[in-house]
C-alpha cells in the first residue's frame, strides 16, 4: 500500500510516541508486560523487520472470501473503489500469481520532509496463496522522496465474512528521518485502503443479493 487521502499532518503528530503510532493499537495496562505482535507473513516472509516505519491492521469484511480476494487482487479496478489510488495498471497477463507486477500511482501530503507529491509505484507480488494471503515489494518515488515498501495482505475466514489484515513497513532516508510523521501517513493510507476494501466488498455482496 503506499496509499494516502490528500491530509495535512497536525502539529501535535509529532509528539506521539513511537509505540503507539507504529501498532497503532492500545497500549498495555499499568505494570503489565509489552505485547508482542508478530509480524504477518505469507509462505513464511512477512514485512522488513529492520524497517523503523511500520503499521498493521485488520477489520472484519462481511462478504464472501471469493468476493474480496477478487476485489483486492483485480488491480486495474483499484482506481474504481481506492479514493487514493489515482491510477493502476497490471505490467502482466493472467492469474494474479507470484511474479505478477503493477504499476500504480497516489497522492502523499506535505511532511517536514518532502513536499507535497505523487508516488509512482511498481509493486511486484513474491508470495501468494490463493484465497489467504498475499506479499508484495517494490519502490515508490516522488519528488524528493524514495521509499522501498513491503506490504504484507492476510485473509481468513470467519463468522459472516472474512478477516482481513495487513502489515507495511517503509525504509528510506526521508521517512527514516521523521519516523513518527511517516509512519502516521502510512496508517493514514492503510486505514483507508482496508475501510475502501470493505465498502467495495460488501456492497457487491450487497448487489449480487438484490
Amino acid at each position: 500500500m503506499f496509499g494516502t487521502r490528500r491530509t495535512g499532518l497536525r502539529a501535535t503528530l509529532f509528539a506521539v510516541p513511537l509505540v503507539l503510532a507504529v501498532l497503532g493499537s492500545a497500549a498495555a495496562p499499568a505494570g503489565a508486560a509489552p505485547r508482542t505482535v508478530t509480524s504477518l507473513t505469507c509462505r513464511g516472509q512477512g514485512v522488513d523487520p529492520d524497517a523503523r516505519v511500520r503499521y498493521r491492521t485488520e477489520a472484519v469484511v462481511h462478504a464472501s472470501l471469493n468476493t474480496v480476494w477478487k476485489v483486492q487482487t483485480d488491480v486495474a479496478r483499484w482506481p474504481s473503489w481506492q479514493g487514493a489510488v489515482t491510477s493502476a495498471e497490471r505490467l502482466d497477463h493472467g492469474p494474479f500469481r507470484t511474479g505478477s507486477a503493477f504499476h500504480w500511482t497516489t497522492p502523499v501530503p506535505p511532511n517536514p520532509a518532502t513536499p507535497a507529491t505523487s508516488l509512482d509505484i511498481t509493486s511486484t507480488v513474491q508470495q501468494v496463496r490463493h484465497g489467504s494471503c498475499i506479499r508484495w515489494t517494490g519502490p515508490a518515488t516522488g519528488e524528493g522522496l524514495h521509499i522501498d515498501g513491503v506490504h504484507v495482505w492476510n485473509f481468513t475466514k470467519v463468522r459472516g465474512g472474512v478477516l482481513v489484515r495487513t502489515e507495511e513497513t517503509h525504509t528510506g532516508p526521508q521517512v527514516d528521518a521523521d519516523v513518527p510523521a511517516a509512519t502516521e501517513i502510512l496508517r493514514t493510507g492503510l486505514d483507508a485502503w482496508l475501510r475502501d476494501l470493505k465498502n467495495a466488498a460488501e456492497a457487491r455482496t450487497a448487489d449480487h443479493r438484490s
